[in-house]
Formats: C-alpha cells, structure tokens, sequence
C-alpha cells in the first residue's frame, strides 16, 4: 500500500495546522502535489497567521467542516489524533476516499528517499535542525520533514519545519510517542536517548528495536545514554566516550558553547563553538558529526557550518534581554528535557526562574513522579519554579491530577515552587518582583497559544 500513497495527486490533511502535518504538508506541494486541510485553529482569528503561512506554501486551508473533500481528494490523511467520529473522516468514508495514517504516507516518502531518521526520546528536533544546517552548508542540499522551524528558514519567510532539497537525501524526525516509529525503514537511522516519556520503558525498548532492526545501512547509537548504547551495533560509527567520535573541553560563556572534537580513529582534534547553550549540545553535534561522516563530510566541516547554526524554533530560543532580565523560551516538556533545559540556562545567570506549563493530565500523572524528580536534582537553591494549570486541548480525559500536585511535591523536597493558576497571573505576581542577573525560563508544549504568551512575557519584562 505504501508505494501506491505516492501516486496521488490530490491530498487533504486533517490537522494540518499541527507541526508533523504541515511538514508532510509541505513536503508534498513542493514536490508538485495538490494539498488542502483543515483544523479545528483556523475556527479563531488569532491563528490566521498560519493559514497565511500554509497558503504561501501552496495548502489551501478550511475549516475543519468537511468543506475541502470533495470528488477530487484522492487521500485524507490523519494522525493517531483524530478520531473517528470526525466529521471529515465520516466525509472521506462516504465519498469511498482512502484515510491514511500520517505515519504511513511519511514511511511511503522515506522509502522514497535515502532517508536518516533520527529517533530518541530527547534531542529529535534540535539533532535534525543542526544536521539539516551541516549538510545544505557543505552542498548536500537534503530534503526535510520535521517537527520544529529551523530559524534559517524561517528568516526566508517559510514555516521551517520542511525543506525540498535537490539531493536524494532526506532528514526525518521520527517520533516514537505513538508508536508509528516502527513503520520506517530507513536508510540510516540515529538513536539519541531513551527516557519514560508517553510510554513506559518496556514499550520504548521494543520500539527502538524494530527502528534498529528496520535500518537498512547503518544504525548509529549515543554511548553517553546508558540505555541508547544498548543498542550498539558498530561502536566505529557511535559518538560519545569511548566511542570514535568524543566531545571534550566542554565550556559554555553566555548564548555560546565550545569544546573539542576528536577522532580516535584519525587522531584528529577539531575545536567547535556554536551559538547556543547546554551541554547537551556537544551530543547533539557528536551525533551530527557521526552521521555526516557517512555521507563524506568531516569533522572540520562540520565545525565551520555548526558556526553559523541558527537555532529553532522554541529551543532555547532567547526571546530578548532588558534590565539584567534574559528571557528563554523552550519546547521541554518531558523529565529530561526539563532539567536540561533548566541546566543550559543557569551558566545565563545567578538565578534562574523557570515556569512550566504541563499539558494533558494522561501525561501529567505518567510522569509525575520523575518529574518532581528531575527538577529538585536540577534547581540550584536560589532558583525557582513555577507552574501553571495543565493544558486542556479537549476530548476525554479524567481530571483528577493538577499542577498543583506537582507544585505540593516539590515543596515537600525544599524546593522553592509556586503555583498560578492562570498564567496571566505572573504578570502581576512574578514578573514585577524580578532582579537583575535573571534568566526566565518559559517551558511547555502542545498549546499553540504559548508562542503568543512568551512574547507578552518579554513586553511585561521589559516594561517593568
């Protein structure tokens, strides 16, 4: 079936608003294809800038009213998100329109290409972005279906998060929350950590399994994860210690990381500074540069584009300083994100604020528990946290978990942990109270309206 997706010409997405839909999305008007969508965002004025931006990108966008499918749609796509009892999909099953899962038009596209899918529990968005740069930089001109803008293109006026290359090569975000990661087959594929997230670890195991299994040339692992390195297939071409690729001489001075790359195999030693934060980073690169190195590219080259490195979206993204006052935002939503996120930004300043927003309660309750972990181990004891209420998106869901709770717990650990409700509320509670040599650290995922809310954030700081 998934070779045949490919040879529609007209294609309607549901959702298409979401980061993974509009990267598909994307993906196919730019090679020639006839795309619309619709999504339940475009009901509210405040999101008419991405009907703007998909319209300039070629999708033709609807309400989510079953408008768009008509005689001609040849295919509706769908995540595992939408349920059945959507009108669009009761549309599609009337007019006998095929509905096909996002995953398998996305596996039908790698087997199209010589695909590097880059999987893991942290560091999926951000390893994708800082490849992407490397090889258009050296003339590889990829293709790419992700998850997060990358800022270079957006500063082209695109969305970001999809790119049509003149190479057969394309880079994949593969996500493994709802198990569709097990449909890849590509030709490279790249695992970065294994963290409970959405799923529990028994579940995450055997997906990355399937994933490794499912790689046709090269499977290529992080050593500094305890459990990725499990999954080692060719030490040669893994990164972290004791591996051919080590980072080493790790420093970070403001929005700006440097270290030392070696080769163990060449006896090479390469010096990198990227404009960015975080530890993390360096691993980041080191899978970078082990993957490059399969398609011919060098460490040294690598270090000259990672120079020029712009970032993504909502990774870290400085959104401005003033007054002493540095504000972050940043998509961490998970334990390990979290805490290394909180970790990047506290070299920034002598304290740090951080302000979570939780989303789902499902989630919220899966966590919990590693989560009030994770951040009382990350928190130094000037430093702060504050959450507000999870984030509803709607449908069934029992709420009998709030931020609250985690906010309690915290406490419990000596932590200094305050709740607000509403998040409008730090503008007069948290905000106006911030001294100088802060850095405030906005964190959450899922909501589309937390883009809006940190650029207020940055207003009220630098009026106050």
């Amino acid at each position: 079936m998934n070779k045949d997706i490919l040879q529609n010409q007209h294609f309607f997405f549901i959702g298409v608003g979401g980061a993974g839909m509009s990267a598909i999305a994307q993906y196919l008007a730019g090679n020639g294809k006839t795309v619309k969508g619709s999504d339940r965002l475009f009901n509210f004025s405040e999101n008419d800038y991405i009907k703007s931006q998909l319209g300039n990108e070629k999708i033709t966008c609807y309400l989510q009213d079953g408008s768009g499918i008509d005689e001609h749609t040849q295919a509706v796509i769908i995540s595992t998100a939408i349920e059945d009892t959507n009108i669009e999909i009761k549309k599609a099953k009337e007019l006998n329109i095929p509905v096909i899962l996002r995953a398998d038009l996305l596996a039908a596209i790698c087997a199209s290409r010589r695909t590097i899918a880059i999987a893991g529990t942290s560091g999926k968005s951000t390893v994708t972005a800082m490849l992407f740069h490397i090889l258009y930089e050296n003339g590889v001109s990829p293709s790419l279906i992700t998850g997060a803008g990358l800022a270079s293109l957006q500063q082209n006026g695109q969305i970001g998060n999809a790119y049509v290359g003149k190479s057969d090569w394309l880079l994949i975000e593969a996500d493994e929350s709802d198990g569709t990661l097990v449909k890849y087959k590509p030709e490279i594929g790249l695992l970065l950590s294994i963290d409970k997230d959405h799923k529990e670890l028994d579940e995450l195991y055997e997906i990355f399994q399937t994933f490794k299994n499912n790689t046709q040339r090269q499977f290529v692992v992080n050593h500094a994860h305890p459990l990725a390195r499990n999954y080692s297939q060719d030490i040669r071409q893994d990164f972290g210690e004791g591996t051919r690729f080590e980072g080493l001489n790790f420093h970070q001075e403001g929005f700006s990381i440097s270290f030392d790359v070696t080769d163990t195999q060449t006896k090479d030693i390469i010096p990198f500074t990227i404009p960015t934060i975080g530890k993390h980073n360096m691993e980041n690169a080191l899978a970078c540069i082990a993957v490059a190195d399969l398609l011919g590219v060098s460490i040294s080259q690598c270090a000259q584009a990672l120079k020029t490195y712009g970032g993504i979206y909502r990774r870290h993204q400085l959104l401005g300083e003033k007054n002493g006052i540095s504000v972050i935002d940043d998509y961490a939503h998970n334990p390990a994100k979290i805490a290394a996120s909180i970790k990047a930004c506290q070299p920034v300043a002598d304290k740090l604020i951080a302000w979570f927003q939780p989303h789902g309660y499902g989630p919220t309750r899966f966590i919990r528990k590693e989560l009030v972990e994770e951040i009382t181990a990350a928190l130094r004891p000037q430093d702060e946290i504050w959450m507000s209420e999870i984030y509803y998106a709607g449908g069934t869901a029992v709420k009998d978990i709030s931020a609250n709770d985690l906010i309690q717990d915290l406490k419990a650990n000596g932590v200094k942990a305050f709740f607000v409700e509403d998040r409008e509320e730090l503008f007069k509670q948290l905000i106006p109270t911030m001294k100088s040599n802060t850095v405030l650290l906005l964190m959450g995922a899922r909501d589309p309206s937390l883009e809006k809310f940190s650029k207020e954030v940055i207003k009220k700081v630098a009026n106050s």
